[in-house]
């Protein structure tokens, strides 16, 4: 069997070119893979197209890619919490493709299972399948690119008929994923809301690759806990447990705090 191990994150990252286009696993701040979106930044790689569920914050996350001006187009379902983005985006310079949450979820999903595209009935009825939908400003209030009309279709489902938009599967050049654990043969366990998009992002990417808090030995999972196999992942690098984690905004019941 082939050990994926890579010594290091600058090592994993490396041959990732200018304009690729990547999959980037986490669901707001949780399960970021911060070690390989910093190498990244420091090798200077650009003019990127991400596929991710949000854009991180203004200084962590794929924020810091962002404040660099390093990422041309976002594919996104969730842009708050970003002033940058914001203004990116409104001056024309970065181009957005706002995707329904779980149609970007089930887009990733079905690039990784070599299924080209399918019918949603998310979206119907709104500019997400007629079109219309601000991609790119022009940087003085108009827009230059917008979203196309998509194909829609009527199924009979469960009886009734219902139209459907048609969605294509996403396929990256590569995946950038954070997982709790992995072993040397690439399978991954995730730790609770880490586990949102990172797995999908995994499976769409040509070459997928994984920081783990902790790397073990092949046979040391259970095969019943793997949650991705390690046929979807190519580079496998150790970060250890003592990362930074952040939370973009921390809420607890009144009376709680300090206890």
């Amino acid at each position: 069997m082939i050990d994926k191990q890579v010594e290091s994150a600058a090592a994993a990252v490396a041959d990732i070119p200018d304009g690729a286009t990547i999959a980037v696993g986490g669901f707001g701040l949780s399960g970021n893979p911060m070690a390989l979106i910093e190498a990244l930044l420091a090798q200077g790689t650009t003019d990127l197209s991400i596929i991710s569920n949000n854009c991180g914050v203004d200084d962590w996350g794929l924020g810091v890619l962002l404040a660099e001006q390093r990422i041309r187009k976002m594919t996104s379902s969730y842009v708050g919490e970003n002033k940058e983005f914001e203004r990116q985006f409104l001056e024309g310079d970065l181009e957005l493709e706002l995707t329904p949450q779980g149609t970007l979820a089930e887009k990733l999903r079905a690039g990784g299972a070599g299924i080209a595209a399918f019918y949603t009935p998310t979206g119907v009825g709104t500019q997400v399948a007629e079109g219309g939908l601000p991609r790119r400003y022009d940087g003085r209030g108009g827009v230059a690119v917008a979203s196309p009309v998509k194909e829609t279709r009527t199924f009979t489902v469960g009886g009734s008929a219902r139209e459907y938009v048609l969605e294509e599967g996403i396929v990256a050049d590569f995946a950038l994923v954070h997982a709790l654990r992995g072993d040397r043969h690439g399978n991954l366990v995730f730790n609770k809301a880490a586990r949102n998009f990172n797995p999908l992002a995994a499976m769409s990417g040509r070459v997928c690759i994984a920081q783990v808090e902790e790397l073990v030995e092949p046979g040391e999972i259970d095969a019943d806990a793997v949650h991705l196999p390690g046929i979807y992942v190519h580079r496998i690098v150790e970060v250890g447990t003592d990362i930074e984690k952040r939370i973009e905004r921390r809420t607890v019941a009144a009376g709680v705090e300090g206890a």
